[in-house]
C-alpha cells in the first residue's frame, strides 16, 4: 500500500459524508495509484458506520469504532496507527479534498523519492457556504476563484523541513493537520515524545501535547528530512463552525508560540526562530483582551502568565500588534 487517508470523526455524519464524497471524486482521475481511506470513530452519538458503508463499495475503506471516547489526539493516532501505506496524509472529518488531489499526490510521491514530508496548501472555505449545496457536496461545483489559502508562496519548493516553518508557507506552523502528506512508520516511531498523560485529556486545547500533537510528532520525526512544499491547495478547510472556535485567540497567541519555542529546542535555526516566534505574536494585544474578557471560556485558566506571557515581552510584535489591530479596523471604516 502507498497511501493511507486518515479521517478521526466524531458526531459528525454530515460533514464525514462530504469528505469521504470528495475522496471518491478525486478517486476517478487517478490510475494505477494504491491507496486507502481509515476511518477511526471516536464513540460517536450517531451511527457513523452507516454513512462509511455507503462507500465501502466504493472505496478502499478501514473503519474502528472506539469502545469509548479517547479524545481528539488519541483518536488521531488510532487513525494513522490502523492504516498500512508508506505515505499517510492525516485530515479533518470536515476537509475536502480536491478533484485533483489524489493525482497529484502520486506524482509527487514517485517524482520525489528522497521526500519523506510534504506539505500541502488549502483553501479556506466558510461552512454556511456548504449549506447551499446538497448533501453530500460535490466539490466540483464549488468556486475557487476567490477563496483564500494558507501558503502564500506561488512556486513550489524542495528543501529542508525547517523550510516549511515559515509565515509564508503557513501561519499556523502545522497545526492544520491537513496540511502534510509523511512517511507514515517514521511518524509511528516517534509517538514517544508525547506526554501520555497530556494526549490521555479529554479536554481540547488544555495543554501543549493534545493541542500541538501533530506538529510535535512531525517535527520530532522529520526535523532532518527533505521536505517538498506544494504550493497549490489540495483541500478545503472549512471555518466558522468549529466546536473549539471560542478558543481561537487562545490557540493563536499560546499555543503556537509553544510550538515554536518547542520547534527551536528541536534545533530550529535561532534567526527562523525568532522570524517566526515575533509573527505568532502580532495580534497579542487585542486576542490577550478578548481572553481577558472571556475568561475560562476563552481559555484564560490555561494561560501560564510568566510563560505565555512574560517571556513574549522580548519581541516587538507583542507592543506593536495594538497598532496594527488599530490600523485595521479604521482600514475597514474608511472601506466603508
Amino acid at each position: 500500500m502507498i497511501f493511507s487517508i486518515c479521517i478521526p470523526t466524531f458526531n459528525r455524519e454530515v460533514h464525514l459524508n462530504n469528505c469521504l464524497n470528495s475522496i471518491l471524486i478525486a478517486s476517478k482521475n487517478v490510475k494505477d495509484f494504491e491507496f486507502e481511506v481509515c476511518v477511526s470513530d471516536n464513540n460517536s452519538n450517531f451511527n457513523i458506520e452507516n454513512i462509511v458503508q455507503k462507500y465501502e463499495s466504493l472505496l478502499n475503506i478501514k473503519f474502528s469504532k472506539n469502545k469509548k471516547n479517547l479524545g481528539f489526539s488519541l483518536n488521531a493516532i488510532q487513525s494513522v496507527s490502523m492504516a498500512s501505506g508508506k505515505f499517510a496524509w492525516l485530515i479533518g472529518n470536515d476537509d475536502l479534498v480536491l478533484p485533483h488531489t489524489l493525482s497529484k499526490i502520486k506524482n509527487l510521491i514517485d517524482q520525489n523519492p528522497e521526500v519523506e514530508y510534504f506539505f500541502l496548501n488549502s483553501y479556506f472555505l466558510n461552512s454556511k457556504i456548504l449549506k447551499k449545496f446538497t448533501s453530500p457536496v460535490n466539490v466540483e461545483k464549488i468556486d475557487f476563484k476567490n477563496l483564500n489559502s494558507i501558503c502564500s508562496l506561488k512556486k513550489d519548493r524542495k528543501g529542508k523541513f525547517w523550510d516549511v516553518i515559515d509565515p509564508e508557507v503557513s501561519w499556523d506552523f502545522l497545526i492544520g493537520i491537513f496540511l502534510s502528506v509523511f512517511n507514515r512508520e517514521q511518524w509511528l516511531k516517534h509517538l514517544h515524545v508525547l506526554d501520555s498523560k497530556q494526549i490521555e485529556d479529554p479536554n481540547l486545547w488544555s495543554n501543549f501535547d493534545n493541542t500541538c500533537t501533530h506538529p510535535k510528532v512531525l517535527s520530532s520525526a522529520f526535523k532532518n528530512s527533505n521536505a517538498y512544499i506544494c504550493t497549490e491547495p489540495q483541500s478545503i478547510n472549512l471555518i466558522g463552525e468549529r466546536e473549539w472556535f471560542s478558543l481561537y485567540e487562545f490557540v493563536e497567541i499560546v499555543r503556537i508560540p509553544e510550538l515554536i519555542n518547542f520547534y527551536r529546542s528541536l534545533g530550529m535555526p535561532i534567526t527562523k526562530y525568532l522570524k517566526c516566534k515575533n509573527f505568532s505574536l502580532r495580534n497579542f494585544s487585542n486576542y490577550f483582551t478578548k481572553i481577558l474578557i472571556g475568561g475560562k471560556k476563552s481559555g484564560l485558566h490555561y494561560v501560564d502568565f510568566k510563560k505565555n506571557i512574560l517571556f513574549n515581552l522580548y519581541f516587538p510584535n507583542v507592543y506593536l500588534s495594538g497598532f496594527y489591530y488599530l490600523f485595521r479596523f479604521f482600514k475597514k471604516i474608511m472601506k466603508k
